[in-house]
């Protein structure tokens, strides 16, 4: 086994250091993000894996507060006898002198750490303009002796200077430098990160190639995963009905009901999501479901409830039910077809009765069944979908809520529903908005075969 990676995070104070910790180990609580300087006071280390194997040490350090009095200082160390001094014996003698312990502490942890690792990343807040300051810290940085790359955070930002940084850093002879945003970092961005500093430390290549390898295994298998939860949520909502009487109290105070349902299970998906992600609970704002109407509907006669019955599209009331004659629940009573259609069914026997559950039942008793607009299933599949792809591109460090208030009504009421959605209408038994599932192994293949849809849209 060989040795992992040591690499020190090190810059100017209030650059983001530990923000780059946070978003490489997908650890919300590494360490304490804030907008006051000198947050860090201390070195602070987490370890990355790659199938058990600890392959890369990274190591959180102060910031670098007064680099212009402290290359003065090490500029005047000076040798027994006259002899020149190379730049990293200058550091280790200065790290020997009382000196090192008290003004200049903080600096000295960072040295420390410096000569202890194998590599460095110099993480730059590209909104700062390039100062005397930053010359002078990465000359002391560079007098390590060990390889940096510079990262380039907060490239997205309209303040961004990132021209100038690139400009100064290749006078100063870094020309190795990757864009890293680590508030939003681009879906790419550390397996670049970790291939530009594979050209700097080319024996850790290896090891490198694995963290990535299995970072991508890992995304990979989240976003599968992901999916499987929100095709969990539409079945689930999609699925569900409640039998309601026709009083208006009794519609009234079922649909409030199955409104504030519907609203703990997307919770439920948000909160579970947030949990695969590694986010905190607090992370999304998701706000309320902006309508949710009961929805009156007699899916007794969608072909998917005779393919459930057993029963055979052919002619007579059977056929003539399955071309769209319906219940008239708006009305409050049968068409003809549809009552000739009950008949048809009522005649194949108790058992198709039992077997498609209390729904013909209902139906004849002056019962209604209360199920989830089609509009708020689109909505669900909008919202989470679009929480989906925020989180495959937030860094852990992101400290804005993510909101899921989408202004445009229209497209939570058009579009094809999914034939698979559909579907679940008729499979009461699916859904576990209520309790658990009757069926869980039809309602698992369902899930799985709607996440495989998702998947074509996730993202776009």
């Amino acid at each position: 086994m060989t040795r992992p990676l040591r690499i020190a995070v090190v810059g100017h104070t209030n650059t983001g250091k530990t923000s780059l910790m946070r978003t490489l180990t997908r650890d919300t609580g590494f360490g304490e993000v804030s907008s006051r300087p000198s947050t860090t006071r201390h070195v602070e280390g987490a370890r990355l894996l790659a199938d058990g194997e600890v392959l890369v040490e990274l190591y959180d350090t102060p910031g670098l507060e007064d680099p212009i009095a402290l290359l003065e200082r090490l500029e005047a160390i000076e040798a027994p006898g006259g002899e020149r001094l190379d730049d990293t014996t200058r550091i280790e003698r200065f790290l020997a002198t009382p000196v090192a312990g008290h003004r200049f502490e903080q600096e000295a942890k960072v040295l420390r750490q410096m000569l202890a690792s194998d590599a460095a990343f110099y993480v730059v807040d590209v909104r700062d303009p390039v100062l005397a300051k930053h010359r002078d810290e990465l000359a002391i940085l560079g007098g390590c002796a060990i390889p940096l790359l510079p990262v380039l955070n907060f490239v997205r930002d309209p303040a961004a200077n990132e021209s100038s940084w690139r400009e100064a850093l290749a006078r100063l002879g870094l020309h190795a430098v990757v864009r890293f945003d680590t508030v939003a970092p681009e879906r790419d961005g550390e397996r670049r990160l970790y291939e530009k500093l594979a050209t700097l430390v080319d024996t850790h290549r290896p090891g490198l190639d694995r963290l990535v390898a299995c970072r991508e295994r890992e995304a990979q298998a989240r976003h599968a995963a992901a999916l499987r939860l929100v095709a969990g949520l539409l079945v689930d909502v999609a699925a569900a009905r409640v039998a309601v009487a026709t009083e208006a109290q009794a519609i009234e105070r079922a649909v409030a009901a199955l409104h504030e349902r519907v609203r703990r299970r997307e919770q439920a998906c948000v909160d579970a999501l947030l949990a695969l992600y590694r986010f905190r609970p607090d992370d999304v704002d998701a706000g309320d479901l902006p309508l949710l109407d009961g929805r009156w509907e007699s899916d007794l006669f969608n072909p998917e409830t005779f393919r459930a019955m057993g029963v055979r599209l052919g002619t007579g009331a059977a056929a003539g039910a399955a071309a769209g004659v319906g219940i008239d629940l708006m009305l409050g009573g049968l068409t003809l077809g549809a009552a000739a259609a009950l008949g048809a069914l009522a005649g194949g026997g108790w058992q198709a009765v039992r077997q498609f559950g209390n729904l013909v039942v209902e139906k004849l008793r002056g019962q209604r069944e209360l199920s989830v607009d089609d509009a708020i299933l689109r909505l669900l599949a909008l919202r989470q979908l679009r929480l989906l792809d925020a989180l495959e591109s937030r860094g852990h460090a992101a400290i804005a809520p993510i909101r899921l208030v989408d202004p445009h009504v229209r497209q939570w009421r058009e579009g094809a529903i999914p034939e698979l959605v559909l579907r679940a209408r008729v499979h009461p038994e699916w859904s576990r908005l209520f309790a658990a599932s009757g069926d869980d192994e039809a309602r698992d293949e369902a899930v799985g075969v709607l996440a495989a849809l998702l998947s074509e849209t996730a993202g776009t």
